[in-house]
């Protein structure tokens, strides 16, 4: 049964990350809206949804290694196996100008999140701080005007009306998620079965296995040279991740903070978000060679994860 999920989820996440993804941008271009934009916001906090009830159903059930290891594993690996896989295959484009205030919040984010998580317990205060955090980034975001209609862009007549690229977004959401849930279980299925530590399972499984849509969707977005909304999906979800998902499970249910995620991951996370921001402010983009530095940079961490088992 752990297997079947697995492939179901890989096949739900397939499908709905290409609907997903057309919808998002024909919502962008019919409201002329960044696609940078779109990604930071509808494509990267719909696809961090699997993360967000994951780590709440965790601590709820007293798991907290599982909901801390979500949010902190989920960053590590959207950076650098996910961003350094889509990098690899097709290099991502950045705007240096309009990721200049994102990179402050996403390093502020990630800066922030091992502050509050140092002392060993994070609650009602932090978790309210990080949830506020996440309403000034909206509200930043949002105030990104229309941008003018390119030369090459298709016109008006021909991109779906507003209201179908937002059906098409719900429903390949809706697959996604679905997707992630199955692949999950099945995932999670298997490594209690082989007997290794929640938080290990929350760092490596089920972080990897809720940031699938992120995979899915910035794979095809990179394919479809939609860079921006690739790009703005890893940085979207990863704010979301600690401001949001991180603020509202320690809102809900405060917790002890794993001593293995002082000593080594949360560090992890925080240098992998400055590689990023320097790889995207320093040059026009993430390049293949900065992808595959990306990806050696993830087989190296999970290799000293492996290596604690």
């Amino acid at each position: 049964m752990d297997f079947l999920l697995i492939a179901g989820g890989f096949i739900a996440l397939l499908i709905g990350g290409e609907s997903l993804v057309s919808g998002a941008v024909a919502v962008a271009r019919r409201l002329r809206i960044s696609p940078m934009v779109i990604g930071l916001t509808l494509v990267g906090f719909g696809t961090s949804m699997p993360e967000l009830v994951t780590s709440v159903n965790a601590a709820l059930n007293g798991s907290p290694g599982v909901a801390l290891g979500n949010v902190v594993g989920s960053n590590i690996a959207n950076i650098l196996l996910i961003l350094g896989l889509a990098a690899l295959l097709w290099p991502v484009a950045v705007n240096r100008l309009r990721f200049r205030n994102d990179a402050l919040f996403l390093m502020g984010s990630a800066t922030l999140c091992a502050v509050l998580l140092i002392p060993g317990h994070i609650g009602l205060p932090a978790g309210l701080a990080l949830v506020a955090g996440l309403g000034l980034f909206l509200a930043i975001t949002l105030r990104s005007g229309p941008i003018p209609q390119a030369e090459d862009e298709p016109e008006e007549a021909s991109i779906l009306p507003t209201w179908q690229g937002l059906a098409l977004f719900a429903v390949g959401l809706g697959i996604t998620l679905l997707g992630a849930n199955w692949l999950v279980d099945g995932a999670v299925g298997l490594a209690r079965t082989m007997g290794v530590s929640e938080t290990l399972v929350g760092l490596t499984v089920v972080a990897v296995g809720t940031s699938l849509p992120e995979l899915v969707t910035s794979l095809i977005a990179a394919r479809r040279h939609q860079s921006e909304v690739a790009f703005g999906n890893i940085v979207g979800s990863n704010i979301f991740n600690v401001c949001g998902i991180l603020g509202i499970t320690a809102i809900i249910e405060p917790m002890p903070i794993p001593a293995p995620i002082l000593q080594l991951d949360i560090w992890v996370m925080l240098a992998a978000t400055l590689a990023l921001v320097l790889a995207a402010i320093t040059g026009h983009g993430i390049s293949r060679r900065e992808g595959g530095l990306l990806l050696a940079g993830y087989a190296a961490y999970i290799g000293v994860l492996a290596a604690q088992i």
